[in-house]
């Protein structure tokens, strides 16, 4: 089937970037996880800021719906993520997706830092969900940076000229946007249902 055998194709050809991106996305979300340990400051901060903007009080206000809160989350996850966050500035700056992304991963590294023995049993299965969602955001820092290598080395996409390189890096991005696309779609139904059916569960059978 083209609309894997082509992705899939992208990621082998360019399989050296694409295992630096695994290195980049997670390595920067550890980082941020690490520093969230070692001030805790900084994870109260971030739920402070939490309950100011209303991100907390929007998804406890979801929870009673299970797909209505999947659908929030993905469109959050590809929105401001994957479009605003990694996509719309490598548009417009060479590489720049995968700088604002670092600093998107860093900071939820610090905000995932449970506060309590409730927030680290509710880490274990959220844990799959940052695996799922995070493959899906390389694959989109995979095109943001092969939109950039094609736009200021063309003949590296075997184009004429950057406008071609930069409509070549723009291909890319739209077939790698696929497996992406339904990666985010399971994240999302698997972060709204566990959260939901799951992770309490698990809080009463390890904590008592």
């Amino acid at each position: 089937m083209k609309l894997l055998r082509t992705p899939a194709q992208i990621v082998r050809e360019n399989l050296r970037v694409y295992l630096l991106l695994n290195v980049l996305a997670y390595g920067t979300f550890v980082i941020g996880f690490i520093v969230g340990l070692i001030f805790p400051d900084l994870v109260a901060a971030r739920e402070q800021a939490m309950q100011d903007d209303g991100t907390a009080a929007l998804v406890t206000s979801l929870l009673s719906s299970p797909w209505l809160f999947a659908l929030t989350i993905l469109a959050v996850n590809t929105l401001r993520l994957g479009a605003l966050t990694i996509l719309l500035p490598s548009l417009a700056v060479p590489f720049l997706g995968l700088a604002t992304f670092a600093v998107w991963s860093v900071t939820t590294g610090v905000t995932l830092v449970p506060a309590t023995q409730e927030g680290w049993v509710a880490l274990i299965p959220h844990s799959l969900t940052l695996v799922i969602e995070l493959q899906a955001y390389i694959l989109l820092l995979l095109g943001a940076f092969l939109l950039g290598k094609y736009w200021l080395r063309p003949q590296a996409a075997q184009a004429k000229n950057r406008r071609q390189g930069y409509l070549r890096g723009l291909q890319h991005i739209g077939w790698l946007s696929i497996p992406a696309l339904a990666l985010l779609i399971i994240g999302a139904i698997y972060e709204a249902f566990s959260l939901l059916y799951f992770v309490y569960p698990l809080q009463q059978w390890l904590l008592g």
